[in-house]
């Protein structure tokens, strides 16, 4: 069934889009019966064998030590800077002459299977590249290797680079990022896997990876971002010995942010029988009405046999509970007629079933994320050969240009915010648990969606996203063909978009959380007229060719709407043009190039058809817990000395009205968007604070742009935006805090962020107004208040009656540590994690929200201590070290199990003079 695309003519009609996750079978290989219980357990039509553990890690202590079995040559490097403005104009890429043999050649095959065209299909050459080399021999002795376990990020341990005349330097975190490793592993596979299809699954590698099975180069993928797969089949020795290497190589000046480095994200070993179901291979659309869905689902099935071959398809589609356990009872049975495979080649069926009274996926609180899955079982001559799963939603969207984006009829204001992927401490390694904890903050905000700035995600947090409701923005590039740093993707994006982008589209078509498709991110071609216009152009046709059911976009901050650059997209996003850019009488005389009036209107008027959204808001600074005076009287203001920053303690004041130059307080954006209710929302920059990118103090390591800081921790801003974004829960929240002796009888503006529409202040039981709230205002301000030590309480009010109150104390000296787990169980496999926030108290039970007390952490029992960290920008203690200096009051352990023991894991963590903390996390 062809379901026509609601987004060519942007008349809104309910379409529905689904998801795709594991892949297992059931032990007996039958569909279950309606009301017989679901077990789906791995058999011989299919395995999905992790080979995260048990790897030999190498990396050169140099480039010049480095081997020369490079993928192509690259620009010289002639001088590194990595400070420039987030928003500089992007460049032209430089030429580069081949002085060398280059293995390119024999990595771009490996993504023919994404190249729409046969004819520019890549043929391997002759040879094989490599073969001598001593890593990818089986003999060679790895012995003195490093032990490691993916997903691994080789650079997080650090040590940071310090200084202005480093490798890396605050733009990319700072960390050894840089530079050529090997990782090896043994691959035990069996005779009986003589009959099988073999391959390797790389959920995604930092970067130009290419990988070795017994000595043959077989294949690889430069773009880090990605999940790709190699077949190993022709290459393996069932029963014999299997040596696996692979080469990464990550160049300095590579990215805007922290990168990550190594093989970051989960691989697999995938065995299926010639005949199966193919990457990716599903793809599960829908119409719902009042009553009913009807359910698509297209299947491409593989042939890898010396044979053509009959086959035919069966798929059971069933509801999922809240955990993700398959349900009992049968929902819907979906058949295909038998169709003719030639040998290895592809063909695709369709087939088509009803569902009565679905469960809507929908984001909360108002809606739930229901979950189907499908089981797709491959027949060949009426024999099974292979089952499939995938995970899906069902849920209607339309995109309507006067209010915004509808959601099962629903308009479902995106409150959104982007983040980079990694995970703070943990560095770009995923880890579910981590990413899960990022979004459980953020749900607590009232934040309602993701934009995945600027990369494909880990798989993993699409689940995360499915489940937890969240809508999504996936995006596929940062840079076309014109560069923000001198050895960025740029240099691979001529050779391999379209296999990047389709592969993508392919992996991540099923999940309903997503909601369009980016597919860029301020690129240089917004500068370049008709010949950028084009090369949107086709991006944007491939992704309809490969998903009509969503509609695409690309994130502006420079193209007006009177260019050709937004013509194609269907949806119109801005970089900061919404608000406008350094509108702020300090920028008088800067150049006009740089400068934008607001955009709204002027973009509505001329595409009255699209709807319009807030790719990027804000970028506003802040470190949390530290205050600078005098404080802006101004809504919102650029970050300089004097100004809210301070380029000595090189931190950001935490009243939250200042922001980069070309972005924009909290306040002003609020304000920006009510406006012009059409729009269909925001994504704020950023969610989290992120490593490297830490604009305006690039001697740094990570980020001020984060609502919430690198640890976790929310910043102020945090109940500024939960404020708007949850109106019904009653809260308040005062800042600064209140030690302030320096500041005896000195005047020390309060601020109150609340969801109340007007409140009280008082100051040592004395009333200092009550203020209410005025049109286009988003915080109450008592900008005289004169600075005494005692209690600050605030009562909120709304509609007139008592809707929330909060205090604020004057501490004392630091007396006792607090340490609070954010669970009290994890599992003994050496991947779930438990987060560990310790604060600094007085005396009398008082959290002190400026302390700075050194502690000391500890673990006993079967566990680990992962890494430590407090948030603060400017700290470059590495993060597995056990000691931590409080930030504003607060230090995080992050702590794991020994894989395989049980038991009690107990954290103490300890300071000079101070009543020290325990906390117990049972092993299970």
């Amino acid at each position: 069934m062809n379901l026509k695309s609601v987004f060519s003519d942007l008349i809104p009609q309910k379409l529905i889009v689904v998801a795709i996750v594991s892949l297992t079978v059931f032990s007996d290989c039958k569909m279950p019966e309606s009301g017989e219980t679901v077990n789906p357990l791995q058999n011989d039509l299919r395995q999905r064998i992790s080979l995260n553990d048990n790897w030999k890690f190498f990396k050169y202590g140099s480039s010049e030590a480095a081997d020369n079995l490079i993928y192509d040559v690259r620009p010289e490097l002639k001088k590194r800077v990595d400070y420039t403005v987030a928003d500089s104009k992007p460049t032209e890429a430089a030429k580069v002459e081949k002085t060398q043999e280059v293995l390119k050649p024999w990595i771009m095959p490996t993504g023919n299977a994404f190249i729409a065209d046969t004819t520019k299909h890549y043929i391997r050459p002759e040879g094989n590249p490599g073969s001598d080399f001593p890593f990818v021999q089986a003999s060679f002795d790895d012995s003195s290797w490093k032990d490691v376990e993916l997903p691994h990020d080789w650079a997080i341990a650090g040590p940071f680079q310090e200084g202005w005349d480093t490798e890396i330097g605050g733009g990319m975190g700072r960390l050894p990022v840089n530079g050529v490793a090997w990782y090896r592993k043994k691959l035990d596979v069996p005779e009986s896997d003589s009959v099988k299809c073999i391959f390797l699954d790389i959920d995604g590698a930092m970067s130009y990876a290419m990988v070795w099975l017994n000595g043959q180069l077989i294949g690889g993928w430069p773009y880090g971002y990605n999940s790709w797969r190699l077949d190993l089949t022709p290459y393996m020795v069932p029963g014999g010995e299997n040596q696996l290497a692979i080469r990464i190589d990550n160049p300095p000046n590579s990215a805007r942010w922290y990168p990550g480095a190594g093989i970051y994200r989960n691989v697999w070993l995938t065995k299926t029988n010639p005949v199966h179901v193919g990457q990716w291979g599903t793809f599960v659309t829908s119409t719902v009405n009042d009553s009913s869905a009807r359910v698509n689902i297209d299947i491409t099935i593989s042939n890898n046999s010396d044979n053509e071959t009959n086959v035919s398809t069966e798929t059971g589609i069933y509801e999922l509970d809240e955990s993700g356990n398959i349900k009992r009872e049968l929902v819907a049975n979906i058949e295909t007629s038998s169709v003719q495979v030639e040998s290895g080649r592809k063909v695709s069926v369709n087939g088509e079933g009803i569902i009565e009274n679905p469960r809507l996926w929908g984001p909360p609180p108002t809606q739930e994320p229901h979950m189907y899955i499908a089981i797709t079982r491959i027949f060949e001559a009426g024999r099974p050969v292979d089952q499939y799963e995938t995970r899906f939603g069902i849920r209607s969207l339309e995109f309507n240009p006067d209010s915004g984006i509808y959601v099962n009829g629903e308009l479902v204001k995106i409150n959104g915010v982007n983040n980079h992927h990694d995970l703070g401490a943990l560095g770009a390694a995923f880890n579910t648990r981590a990413a899960e904890r990022q979004l459980e903050i953020l749900k607590a905000m009232g934040c309602n969606a993701i934009r995945m700035a600027h990369n494909p995600p880990a798989p993993e947090l699409l689940e995360l996203t499915d489940k937890m409701g969240f809508l999504v923005m996936d995006e596929v590039f940062d840079c076309w063909e014109r560069k923000k740093t001198p050895l960025d993707f740029h240099l691979i994006f001529p050779d391999w978009h379209e296999q990047d982008l389709r592969s993508m589209l392919r992996r991540d078509r099923n999940h309903p959380s997503i909601i369009m498709w980016s597919y860029g991110n301020e690129v240089g071609e917004q500068y370049t007229g008709e010949e950028g216009a084009e090369i949107g152009r086709k991006l944007h046709n491939i992704i309809k060719e490969e998903d009509t059911t969503r509609p695409t976009t690309s994130a502006m901050n420079w193209a007006k709407s009177y260019m050709p650059f937004p013509e194609v997209m269907d949806v119109i996003s801005f970089n900061y043009q919404g608000e406008g850019i350094r509108q702020d009488p300090i920028f008088e005389n800067v150049t006009d190039r740089i400068k934008t009036k607001p955009q709204y209107e002027p973009f509505h008027e001329k595409f009255p058809e699209k709807v319009i959204l807030s790719s990027e808001t804000a970028s506003a600074l802040s470190s949390r817990g530290i205050y600078f005076f005098p404080v802006t009287d101004k809504i919102s203001s650029p970050a300089r000395d004097g100004m809210g920053g301070s380029s000595e303690q090189l931190q950001v004041s935490s009243y939250e009205l200042y922001a980069v130059d070309f972005g924009s307080s909290a306040d002003k954006v609020f304000a920006s968007l009510d406006k012009h209710p059409y729009s269909a929302g925001e994504f704020v920059w950023t969610g989290f604070d992120y490593l490297g990118e830490p604009t305006p103090y690039y001697e740094c390591r990570s980020s001020y742009n984060g609502i919430v800081d690198l640890a976790g921790f929310p910043k102020d801003r945090y109940y500024l935006y939960q404020s708007r974004w949850r109106p019904d829960l009653p809260m308040a929240h005062i800042l600064p805090h209140w030690n302030w002796p320096e500041r005896l009888g000195k005047i020390t503006p309060v601020h109150v962020f609340t969801s109340g529409d007007e409140a009280e202040l008082f100051l040592n039981g004395e009333s200092l107004g009550r203020k209410k709230k005025g049109p286009y205002q988003y915080r109450l301000r008592w900008e005289n208040v004169v600075y005494q030590p005692g209690e600050l309480k605030v009562i909120a009010y709304r509609n007139g009656k008592k809707w929330a109150e909060i205090t604020e104390k004057t501490s004392g000296k630091p007396f006792a540590l607090n340490a609070i787990a954010d669970c009290d169980e994890i599992a003994a496999d050496g991947k779930d994690i438990a987060f560990v926030t310790v604060k600094v108290f007085d005396a009398e039970g008082n959290f002190i929200r400026n302390a700075t007390s050194r502690i000391q952490f500890k673990v006993e029992g079967p566990g680990e201590l992962v890494a430590t960290d407090n948030g603060d920008p400017s700290d470059m203690v590495e993060f597995p070290s056990p000691v931590r200096d409080a930030f504003s009051g607060k230090a995080l352990a992050i702590v794991k199990a020994v894989p395989g023991e049980a038991g009690k894991i107990t954290l103490t963590a300890e300071s000079e003079g101070l009543e020290t903390a325990r906390v117990v996390i049972r092993v299970k």
